[in-house]
């Protein structure tokens, strides 16, 4: 689980996504809780929130890989409620061989 996490090649599974996903939201809870507890925090949300991004991205794009589709679908809104609940390709698609 999490290798190479800031990758977009690969698939990853719904458990996976669903992990980084709630990790990602709480840390970014705990940078902003830091915006009040530090004078200069809105540098420190700005610092952390850009590798989170790319971190979550990555994820994305390695679980739209995982169903078979284009990284790219991510973008659509409310679109993670799919990638967290629909299964995975059963065997190797064009993206990689299967993620368990």
């Amino acid at each position: 689980m999490f290798k190479k996490p800031f990758s977009f090649k690969g698939r990853i599974g719904r458990a996976e996504y669903f992990f980084s996903y709630a990790a990602t939201w709480t840390a970014l809870l705990g940078l902003h809780i830091a915006t009040f507890a530090i004078q200069w925090g809105i540098i420190v949300v700005f610092a952390g929130g850009i590798p989170l991004s790319w971190f979550m991205l990555a994820q994305g794009v390695k679980r739209c890989h995982d169903t078979g589709n284009s990284g790219w679908l991510q973008l659509i809104p409310g679109f993670f409620f799919w990638m967290m609940f629909a299964p995975g390709d059963a065997g190797d698609n064009k993206y990689e061989a299967s993620a368990k």
